[in-house]
């Protein structure tokens, strides 16, 4: 097959690439909706804990209750995405994250907030699989990685807009995450919120196009057309465009797990990438700074509401790196930005590790020598930044694109449940894992650094500024070095 035949010709005018944007930014609010519902809770963490007089183990699993639903959505996302289309998935998802919202901020007993916990987990599972496969699908080639990033970005804007609303409500509750508002605790109406972003990402879904990949498999041929022409330009030759993709895609239909299955470890090797990509990224404990950090820099003898401000500084960091990952992603590749992130993730991690080491101090009275207090300030915010800038991005890029077509959605929905799956047990284990020894999970944490570096060289493939269908030749190992 001639990957090139429906591409555009020198001289021929760019791709629409403000509407592609608009598309793309539309589609990536279900990522904000996933770094909101997934870093909100941090600001409610202490409050449930008292309100329900749980110890740090039920408290864990209320928190990493959510994930249960990430894994479920995202295991069934490509399937459900395959039969009644992209945007259908995101508008169920939509409703699922106004449903958790209201249900989470109105909870009678421990088990109900657990529930609703699961429910909007679902729908994160939905949208971590939904936004980047549309996003690749949706995309001109030569644009694919940025417009990729919009994923990564949207969910580390979510998360700092969960951070600066929760430091607004705390504000007004006059510092205290159980003071009552409009008949509310400060808490609730931190959970409540997420009503506002979910409505906004359902409507948003009735304004842009199916993929053009769902409606050509669909049979619809001539509005896929009429979509090529909206996100790639005029100048491409439609037919060509169209016969290019249902060839790349002929198997694409049938896309089950049963289609991963091959090699001696009984998956496919690039899913097995695939689900190692999904699984390093969470075992450096990014998701402890989203989930925990308000409760961990108290642990450390920093006052609530200092420690409230460096959750949110942490969130504006994990911007910037998000927009420096942006920048890059399609100038130097994947694997240089991973392996950046990766050596730097390391060495934040492991002085983190050692300046939790100089902990002092029981109950309230807990402290941090003041040396090893700003190192491990300026530690905490340089591991996300060199996450942000790195796996952040890279990693969702590379979901959507190493995938060949006829296995893609069913390849993200396994990469991505293995993601939540890695997730939850950072979630579960952290109170525990820090009760015994902070310092200890750090070393942990920088162990999986180190170890994502050797992976990243000898299996992660480069896919810069390759179309999605030249994924599609049969391959039984990664792309070599160097290509």
């Amino acid at each position: 097959m001639n990957s090139n035949s429906a591409r555009s010709t020198p001289g021929a005018p760019s791709a629409p690439l403000g509407h592609v944007v608009f598309i793309t930014a539309a589609a990536a609010m279900g990522g904000f909706l996933f770094g909101y519902d997934s870093s909100v809770i941090n600001g409610a963490v202490v409050a449930i804990r008292d309100r329900f007089g749980v110890g740090p183990e039920a408290l864990a699993q209320v928190i990493a209750a959510a994930l249960i639903g990430c894994a479920i959505g995202a295991a069934t996302a490509g399937r459900i995405a395959d039969r009644i289309g992209r945007i259908r998935c995101m508008q169920i998802a939509a409703v699922l994250f106004t449903v958790s919202a209201v249900g989470s901020a109105l909870p009678f007993a421990l088990w109900d907030l657990a529930l609703w916990r699961v429910i909007g987990g679902f729908a994160i599972g939905m949208a971590s699989v939904i936004g980047p496969a549309y996003i690749a699908e949706v995309s001109p080639p030569a644009y694919r990685g940025r417009l990729a990033s919009f994923q990564q970005a949207a969910i580390v804007i979510g998360i700092a807009v969960s951070q600066l609303v929760n430091w607004g409500i705390l504000h007004l509750a006059h510092g205290e995450q159980r003071g009552e508002l409009a008949g509310l605790e400060a808490w609730q109406w931190m959970l409540g919120v997420m009503v506002v972003p979910a409505v906004l990402y359902g409507l948003f879904s009735f304004v842009i196009p199916e993929s053009p990949r769902f409606l050509i498999s669909a049979g619809r041929t001539e509005r896929a057309k009429e979509v090529l022409r909206e996100v790639e330009g005029g100048h491409v030759d439609l037919d060509a465009r169209v016969s290019e993709i249902r060839q790349a895609m002929r198997s694409e239909q049938k896309s089950t797990f049963k289609d991963l299955l091959g090699g001696r470890f009984g998956l496919m090797p690039i899913v097995w990438i695939g689900i190692g990509l999904s699984v390093f990224q969470q075992l450096v404990g990014i998701n402890v700074i989203f989930y925990y950090s308000s409760s961990l820099w108290q642990s450390v003898g920093i006052d609530p509401g200092s420690s409230f401000l460096y959750s949110f500084t942490t969130s504006i960091i994990n911007i910037i790196g998000t927009v420096i990952a942006m920048v890059f992603v399609d100038r130097i590749g994947r694997k240089p930005l991973a392996l950046i992130g990766s050596v730097g993730m390391a060495v934040s991690l492991g002085l983190a590790a050692w300046a939790f080491s100089y902990k002092t101090g029981t109950g309230a009275d807990i402290a941090l020598p003041g040396t090893q207090g700003t190192v491990a300030l300026i530690a905490a915010h340089a591991f996300v930044l060199f996450f942000a800038l790195s796996w952040g991005v890279v990693v969702w890029v590379l979901l959507g694109e190493m995938f060949p077509g006829r296995i893609r959605t069913a390849a993200l929905g396994v990469a991505a449940a293995a993601q939540w799956v890695a997730n939850w047990v950072i979630t579960v284990s952290f109170p525990p894992l820090s009760e015994w020894s902070l310092s200890g999970a750090y070393v942990l944490y920088t162990a999986f650094a180190l170890l994502s570096i050797p992976f990243i060289l000898k299996w992660v493939p480069e896919t810069k500024g390759r179309a999605l269908e030249e994924m599609d030749a049969p391959r039984e190992a990664p792309v070599p070095a160097g290509r």
